[in-house]
């Protein structure tokens, strides 16, 4: 078991042609996930065929170049659900290629996202402690977008687009039944950082306060000016599965690696649960947003 980013981690240029808008080029490295939109290509190709179509044919009457087409036959691109839902109804091919949206719903998101999201599905508890920024589960899209924009190196746009979506997907678990019990700690800086200008930052705050109002989260801020501080080592994440078993990640922890055995699950707990002890109430922590949204 493992948690490689558990304080979660987009967004397209502006401007992004019609080939960029079909899917995604195959991550590099990523074997199990070329294997599947290698599948995905050639029963593409197998009903093209079986309707005596060229490539070019296919792309004009999807608004797309041949090459594109042949790229998502050749299994190097990673085409959307959409594209894959218009295929089928040019080719006729009776939901046989529909049906392999199921099959690319994980590939079309980064390897190492994929693998924290496996792991999010599985989770019946979260424990999220955040020191610099918000964290992913509960931003905003376009927040996401603003605070990956910085990140240097630069992402492409094509990369960015692929972690704002993965981001947002990953959202999903706030609201999956049967429910989680979800506890984030956020530091009151990762609450004033105006990634993206003040009115993005004012729209993530609102959402904040509206994430705080479901059953099962726990959002609580910890004060700057708290003089004893109990965090100073950097962030936690604690999953908790249904099973009894856990992982957990901390950065200043275990050289920063994911952690699955007992005891050192109980140092991170220990530690988790002082920090949440220190920092202000669920009610006080929303008073406190009202009030930063005031501010902003």
């Amino acid at each position: 078991m493992s948690v490689d980013t558990v304080n979660g981690t987009e967004d397209p240029a502006d401007e992004t042609n019609t080939a960029d808008e079909a899917g995604w080029e195959v991550e590099p490295g990523d074997e199990s996930g070329a294997a599947v939109v290698a599948a995905v290509g050639r029963q593409i190709r197998f009903w093209r065929e079986k309707r005596n179509m060229r490539a070019a044919d296919l792309g004009a009457q999807l608004g797309y170049g041949e090459d594109l087409i042949r790229k998502i036959e050749r299994g190097v691109r990673i085409p959307r659900p959409e594209f894959l839902d218009n295929v089928d109804r040019v080719l006729d091919a009776d939901g046989n290629i529909s049906v392999m949206k199921k099959d690319i719903e994980e590939v079309r998101y980064p390897k190492k996202v994929r693998g924290l999201a496996k792991l999010e599905a599985r989770a019946v508890e979260f424990c999220m402690y955040s020191n610099a920024t918000i964290h992913g589960l509960l931003q905003t899209e376009e927040f996401s977008r603003a605070l990956l924009r910085t990140y240097r190196p630069a992402y492409g746009p094509e990369e960015l687009e692929r972690f704002v979506k993965a981001r947002v997907a990953r959202r999903a678990v706030l609201e999956k039944d049967p429910v989680p019990e979800f506890s984030f700690i956020q530091e009151e800086v990762t609450l004033r950082r105006p990634f993206g200008g003040k009115m993005v930052l004012r729209r993530q705050l609102e959402h904040l306060l509206e994430v705080s109002e479901l059953p099962n989260v726990d959002i609580q801020v910890m004060p700057t000016a708290c003089a004893s501080h109990p965090g100073p080592g950097g962030r936690i994440a604690l999953l908790k599965f249904g099973d009894g078993t856990a992982a957990g990640r901390s950065d200043g922890s275990f050289n920063g690696q994911p952690v699955s055995d007992l005891k050192r699950l109980r140092i991170l707990e220990l530690r988790y649960g002082i920090i949440r002890s220190a920092a202000l109430t669920p009610a006080e922590s929303r008073d406190y947003i009202e009030q930063l949204l005031g501010e902003t």
